[in-house]
C-alpha cells in the first residue's frame, strides 16, 4: 500500500463562527483506492497558502510510502529544510497529513484508531463548552455576567458538567500584561455568579490566552481561588514556560495549557519546569495522533492530565476522541457546544454526544467523513485568518 494522492479543502465557517472563520481539511488516498482525512489547525498564513504547504509536504515526503510508517515519515517532515526543530506551520501540515494516514491505518485493519493506540479505555469522554452567545442575545455574553449565568443554566440543563469562560479581556501581540482593575473585579464577578449557579454540578474554567505577565496572573488567580475553577488557562505567552510555572506555584487553582505548542520537545519543557497540572495539545498542530499520544505517555509519568484542544473543525475533534478514548490520563473533552450546527452538517455522520458526555465511534479510522459535495457550497473568500490578535497594546 501506497500513498497517493492528496486533496485539500478550505471551508468557510458560516456566522457565528464559533470554532474559527474557516477550516482546513486533507484527504490523502492509496494506490489502493483507501482514504483518509485530516485537518491542520490555525496556520499564521492564509489557508490558500496552507493548502499549497500541504501539498508540498505531501510530495516531498510521503507520496508513495506505506501510510504505516509514521515515525519515518514524521522526522523526514520535523527535519525538513535543516529546520529539526518545532515549527508551529509545518507542524500543522504535518499533524493533517499525519491524522489522514491513521484514518487509512484504521480503515484498512477495519478498527478504530483507538484499538491501534492502546486500546479502549474510556467508554465516554466527559465534554465542555465554551458559553457561547446566541442569536438576539442585548449584551455580550463574553463580558456579561448576569447573561453568562442565565446561559450557564441553560447548559447544566443540557448536560454539560463543566463550562469554559474568557472575560479577562482582549489578547494582543503585546502580551503579557497587568490586567487594570476593572478586568480583575470582571473576572471575579463572572466567577462567583457562575459558581451561584453551578454549585458543585459543574466545574468552572476559566480561560485565558497568554494576556498576562507571570505577576499578573497571579494577581487575578488570588480573586478566582475562593470559586475553585478547574483550571486556568494559559495565563502568560506560551513561549516561557519558566513563567507559567511561577503562576503555577503561586496559585491553588490547576494550570492548563498548550494549545500554541507543537511536539513532544516543547511539552517536556512544560513538564519539566512543573508548569502544567493539565496538557491541552491540538491535534490539527502538535504534530499528529502518535506525537500526542507520546506526549500523553510523558504526562503520565507527572501525574499530568490531558485535555485536547478544540477550536477548529469536526476533523480534529475526531482525531481528539480517538486519543482521549486510549490514554488512561485523559481529563476532559472540549467541544463546540454539542458537536452540532455547521461541524454536524458537514459531516456524513455527526460526533454522538449524549448528555455531556461524547460516545466514541465503533466505525474503523477517525470515524468520521466529510461530507464534500456540502463543504463545497462554502469557500472561503475573505482574507482574515482562522484566529486574529489585537494588533495594539491595551491602554
Amino acid at each position: 500500500m501506497k500513498l497517493k494522492d492528496i486533496k485539500t479543502f478550505v471551508v468557510g465557517n458560516p456566522p457565528p463562527h464559533f470554532g474559527g472563520r474557516y477550516f482546513v481539511f486533507v484527504k490523502i488516498t492509496t494506490d489502493g483506492g483507501v482514504s483518509g482525512i485530516g485537518e491542520a489547525y490555525c496556520l499564521p498564513f492564509h489557508p490558500s497558502i496552507v493548502t499549497q504547504m500541504a501539498e508540498d509536504v505531501f510530495g516531498r515526503y510521503m507520496a508513495g510510502e506505506d501510510p504505516h510508517d509514521i515515525e519515518k515519515m514524521w522526522r523526514r517532515v520535523y527535519s525538513a529544510g535543516f529546520t529539526q526543530h518545532p515549527d508551529l506551520s509545518l507542524m500543522g501540515v504535518l499533524s493533517a497529513l499525519e491524522m489522514a494516514c491513521w484514518d487509512i491505518i484504521g480503515k484498512e485493519a477495519n478498527q478504530p484508531v483507538y484499538k491501534l493506540l492502546g486500546g479502549q479505555v474510556h467508554e465516554k469522554l466527559r465534554s465542555y463548552t465554551y458559553i457561547y452567545p446566541r442569536p438576539g442575545d442585548q449584551t455580550n455574553v463574553y463580558a456579561d455576567p448576569d447573561l453568562a449565568a442565565i446561559r450557564a443554566a441553560e447548559y447544566l440543563q443540557m448536560g454539560f458538567t463543566a463550562l469554559k469562560f474568557d472575560p479577562a479581556g482582549p489578547y494582543t501581540a503585546f502580551d503579557g500584561r497587568q490586567l487594570n482593575l476593572e478586568s480583575l473585579a470582571l473576572s471575579e464577578r463572572f466567577c462567583k455568579q457562575l459558581r451561584e449557579v453551578c454549585g458543585t454540578k459543574a466545574d468552572l474554567l476559566f480561560g485565558t490566552h497568554g494576556q498576562m505577565t507571570a505577576a499578573g496572573a497571579i494577581r487575578l488567580a488570588r480573586r478566582m481561588e475562593p470559586y475553585d475553577p478547574l483550571w486556568f488557562e494559559e495565563p502568560v505567552p506560551p513561549d516561557a514556560p519558566e513563567e507559567t510555572a511561577r503562576v503555577a506555584r503561586g496559585t491553588t487553582i490547576p494550570i492548563a495549557t498548550g494549545e500554541r505548542l507543537t511536539t513532544k520537545y516543547d511539552f517536556a519543557r512544560l513538564l519539566n519546569a512543573g508548569a502544567a497540572a493539565i496538557l491541552q495539545m491540538n491535534l490539527g498542530r502538535v504534530g499528529g495522533l502518535l506525537e500526542a499520544k507520546k506526549i500523553a505517555g510523558m504526562a503520565e509519568v507527572y501525574h499530568v492530565q490531558i485535555a485536547p484542544h478544540l477550536y477548529c473543525g469536526p476533523v480534529v475533534g475526531a482525531a481528539n476522541i480517538q486519543l482521549a478514548t486510549s490514554t488512561p490520563n485523559f481529563l476532559i473533552l472540549e467541544g463546540i457546544e454539542t458537536w452540532g450546527g455547521f461541524h454536524g452538517d458537514i459531516l456524513k455522520k455527526p460526533i454522538q454526544w449524549q448528555d455531556g458526555y461524547v460516545i466514541p465511534p465503533k466505525e474503523p479510522g477517525l470515524g468520521v467523513e466529510l461530507n464534500e459535495e456540502y463543504i463545497a457550497k462554502f469557500p472561503y473568500t475573505d482574507r482574515d485568518l482562522h484566529l486574529e490578535m489585537t494588533q495594539h497594546p491595551v491602554v
